[in-house]
């Protein structure tokens, strides 16, 4: 088992105060905002070693390490580390909590400084493109004027692409896993069936639960919804079957079936730690997002980006074909790209699982890609 980066903390950072507030892609202002983000190893001399990691919709800028008194590692501590997929011997690693989320970032529960309250459906629909125009504001901080990489798997690749797409002078490489240049019909319909069972409870209050009970209920399905999409049906029959809690029918719609007691679980978790309009929004950006068609590089433009493009053989939920395109639409613009399918049982959480394949192409990926950086 390889050390991990060991006890961290998160931190703030405020931008946008009045009257120089983010404008938006829909063209309303946001400010001040403030980004909860971590970091990992040292910045180089030359600030020429950083590596954004985005993270997908139900993920924080806690993506490595502990934090005190908390023995629960970060999200991709598996890949974040020395001698790990991202080598934080050798690299600087930052990720932060996107706008819109509840983790720390400006979302819909944080304070609206008009009112005093908390914004709740008042909080203006946001993009990824917004996103990732927060995030550039936090690299300047940070005195970072260009990535060595940006990488993300599901929403975190939408981010990725999204880097690219807005501003490809500022990354030397991209990893973009498991994701696509847009949503499909099929994709845009599960975020719809979640989005519904939450304004379907009547907690919801048109988002402005705040003050009182909060849609649980609904959050817990959405996210029930939502986890099956993960799995595969061979990692579900490996996990489950159809094994029973009790042994026997209890012939009442109690959960007899493992599989039902885990899909609950699952939901009453995440009610705990997740905001539902934060899910709302977040889920009505990746529906949004489109960087098909020559947007993810204009005109006849030449990426000098360098791209590695990992699937997952039993995705389903972002199957390789949307990778395949990705991986089309770069080449016709001459841009450098690796791809691989990986083979897993996992689904589409195997971004978050399948450790020692996506480690092996990502390091060596990323000492091509350091070996071949200029000043």
């Amino acid at each position: 088992m390889k050390n991990g980066v060991g006890c961290v903390d998160t931190r703030y950072f405020t931008f946008a105060e009045s009257p120089d507030e983010l404008r938006l892609e829909t063209g309303r202002k946001l400010g001040p905002i403030t980004l909860a983000y971590e970091t990992y190893g040292s910045l180089n001399r030359s600030r020429s070693n950083a590596i954004l990691i985005e993270h997908a919709l139900s993920g924080d800028a806690h993506a490595a390490g502990v934090h005190q008194g908390d023995e629960k590692p970060g999200w991709w501590d598996n890949m974040i580390g020395p001698g790990k997929a991202f080598d934080t011997d050798q690299y600087f690693v930052v990720c932060s909590n996107a706008i819109g989320g509840c983790k720390g970032s400006t979302g819909p529960s944080s304070i609206n400084p008009g009112t005093g309250k908390p914004y709740a459906s008042q909080f203006p629909f946001i993009t990824i493109g917004d996103m990732v125009n927060a995030q550039k504001r936090l690299l300047d901080h940070l005195g970072i004027q260009k990535l060595l990489c940006v990488t993300g798997g599901s929403m975190g690749g939408m981010k990725t692409l999204q880097w690219v797409a807005s501003d490809p002078q500022r990354v030397r490489s991209a990893i973009p896993i498991a994701t696509t240049m847009k949503h499909s019909p099929f994709q845009i319909a599960f975020n719809e069936v979640g989005r519904q069972a939450i304004m379907a409870d009547p907690s919801w209050q048109k988002g402005n639960y705040y003050e009182g009970a909060k849609p649980e209920r609904g959050l817990a399905v959405a996210r029930m919804i939502g986890h099956i999409t993960y799995m595969s049906d061979r990692s579900m029959e490996a996990k489950f079957s159809r094994r029973l809690k009790n042994g026997a029918y209890s012939y009442s719609f109690a959960a007899d079936f493992e599989v039902e007691g885990y899909l609950q679980y699952r939901g009453e978790s995440f009610v705990k730690r997740f905001d539902a309009n934060s899910y709302l929004y977040f889920t009505k950006a990746m529906d949004y997002f489109d960087v098909s068609g020559g947007k993810l590089i204009a005109g006849k433009e030449i990426s000098e980006v360098k791209f590695l493009v990992l699937s997952f053989k039993s995705d389903w939920l972002y199957p390789s074909y949307q990778s395949r395109s990705i991986v089309r639409e770069l080449r016709k613009k001459k841009a450098e790209v690796d791809c691989f399918q990986i083979k897993s049982t996992y689904g589409h959480d195997a971004f978050l699982l399948e450790v020692e394949a996506q480690t092996r192409l990502i390091r060596n990926f990323l000492e091509r890609v350091a070996e071949n950086r200029s000043s």
